[in-house]
């Protein structure tokens, strides 16, 4: 009763964030405990040689989603959703959507998979001494701009999946810094779009384009702004049934990188945190800029605009997968069928008997390309010499190793040779499922300690709910930080593993290993076609 009460009076927050395969909607109470979800299943296209979603797609995912949270609160709590206190959106990090001056998306939206601009990207690192990667919202426009495409020069308004959706919300071209910051590079001290790269950028597009950078960009907004409020059409935009109420305040929307900062407590300087699923991403706040540009480190903001080194990994647990489903076919041959958990579970614990240095085995797991290893299209492989300690234990172990081995080589370049300092990172995402292991092997990958707590698993979704709760009860002198310590993470449980020093050594030897055998893998590219 208590928490239709709270329902009913609107006393709530909703996030909602938009994934590659689904859509996810959290409804959480004041103390921003998740009260109700919804979700909704959706696949990307490949229409044209682009990976994409259509509008009507984006439109009909959205309103699936929230239809099956509005049905979830009424079966759970008997009261019909019309109102909530405050709203935000989130979405897949960066890529393409341009629209003309009648508000008409010009050319089908480019998600962040597609690759097509790693050329733009390289020469505009080059230009602004800053990386500038491939599903950067610029390096997709510049290739556009090189490639002499004719959509270009209507170009009235450019933003991101989570902008777009914002926008047909509140009316409003608005967007959160960090996802800002990987439209185009932002300044960290005035938290807004560097004018030295504008300036540049602007120069070199002033003869092929009507228009500068800054006037097609959504303005930047930090965490805790107002961005505006739902419109009567942006309600029925997103229930076409009518029952819900506009004039809902709504927070800037946000990337998925930020909102897996704000689910873990990481937006403070010396700690980061890694989501490890399909692919794998650490983000680490930094207190100074580095020395200078890496290929493999991204550099993007919290929601509140700090600094961030991300290293962004393609491949995690695809190729575990493919060996754990083989080995549960195998026990279906001797008329045993295993519950998917228990296998994991089993092949996990057996790894942490392994050799700290797996034996002397070595894998690689690129289902897809690796950019951070240079390695341009997936072949996994597993490597070892006759005289390897070839067991169950060292092959899991070197799997979970390998996991981790690209993502460890952008690590060790900010950790070692740019000396930044890491009191506490957390770990969230289908590896760190089975208790321990997972997380004790990026504690030695990294050498930190490693936290895995409860409230990760709900999400970004519930990320974005805590952003916009925090829209509505911010105060004027508390910070997202201390808000998250004080209001949202106090007293949660959380498991903290510090590295252990012979793990550390092993990992090191593996890792000297994956490095040296990366021309094996490359070969495999050109050799296995």
């Amino acid at each position: 009763m208590e928490i239709k009460n709270l329902i009913e009076q609107g006393r709530t927050a909703l996030g909602i964030e938009f994934g590659s395969t689904r859509i996810k909607a959290v409804l959480v109470d004041e103390n921003n405990a998740p009260v109700a979800s919804g979700s909704f299943a959706w696949e990307n296209r490949h229409v044209g040689n682009i990976w994409t979603y259509s509008l009507d797609d984006i439109r009909e995912g959205l309103q699936g989603c929230y239809a099956d949270l509005v049905r979830e609160v009424k079966e759970k709590y008997g009261v019909q959703l019309t109102t909530v206190g405050s709203l935000g959106v989130s979405a897949m990090m960066h890529g393409y959507m341009v629209f003309d001056k009648h508000n008409n998306l010009l050319v089908p939206f480019r998600t962040w998979r597609n690759n097509t601009a790693a050329y733009a990207g390289d020469r505009l690192t080059e230009l602004f001494g800053y990386h500038i990667p491939a599903r950067w919202s610029v390096a997709h426009l510049y290739q556009a701009i090189l490639d002499g495409e004719e959509h270009v020069k209507n170009i009235t308004f450019q933003t991101t999946l989570e902008g777009y959706v914002h926008w047909m919300l509140t009316g409003r071209k608005v967007i959160g810094i960090g996802e800002a910051s990987g439209m185009f590079p932002v300044d960290p001290v005035t938290k807004q779009y560097n004018p030295v790269m504008l300036q540049k950028f602007n120069e070199l597009i002033k003869d092929k384009v009507p228009f500068r950078m800054q006037d097609i960009l959504p303005e930047i907004l930090l965490a805790g702004e107002d961005a505006g409020r739902l419109t009567e059409e942006g309600a029925k935009f997103l229930d076409p049934t009518g029952n819900l109420k506009y004039g809902i305040p709504l927070c800037p929307p946000e990337g998925d990188a930020e909102t897996g900062m704000v689910a873990t407590n990481s937006i403070k300087k010396r700690t980061g945190n890694v989501s490890a699923g399909t692919s794998i991403f650490a983000m680490i706040v930094l207190e100074k800029e580095l020395s200078r540009a890496y290929p493999e480190i991204d550099l993007v903001m919290t929601p509140v605009g700090d600094l961030v080194g991300m290293v962004h990994c393609n491949n995690c647990t695809s190729d575990i997968n493919g060996w754990v489903n083989m080995f549960g076919e195998f026990a279906r041959l001797l008329g045993v069928d295993i519950p998917k958990w228990k296998l994991y579970d089993t092949l996990y614990f057996e790894a942490e008997k392994g050799d700290k240095d797996c034996g002397g085995l070595l894998s690689y797991n690129y289902v897809s390309n690796e950019h951070v290893t240079n390695v341009e299209h997936g072949r996994p492989l597993f490597v070892r010499k006759a005289d390897s300690n070839f067991n169950l234990a060292n092959f899991m172990r070197c799997h979970l190793y390998s996991a981790f081995g690209a993502l460890k080589v952008g690590c060790d370049i900010m950790l070692k040779e740019e000396g930044v300092k890491l009191d506490r990172i957390t770990g969230h995402g289908g590896l760190f499922k089975t208790e321990r292991v997972g997380q004790s092997f990026l504690a030695a990958a990294i050498d930190a300690p490693v936290t895995v707590m409860q409230t990760a698993g709900e999400g970004g979704a519930w990320g974005m709910a805590v952003l916009a709760n925090y829209r509505i009860k911010k105060r004027r002198e508390e910070s997202l930080e201390r808000y998250l310590d004080e209001q949202v993470f106090r007293g949660q449980e959380g498991v903290t593993i510090a590295p252990d020093p012979a793990d550390v050594a092993g990992f090191e030897e593996f890792a000297a290993r994956y490095v040296a055998g990366l021309p094996i893998v490359r070969e495999a590219v050109y050799s296995l076609k």
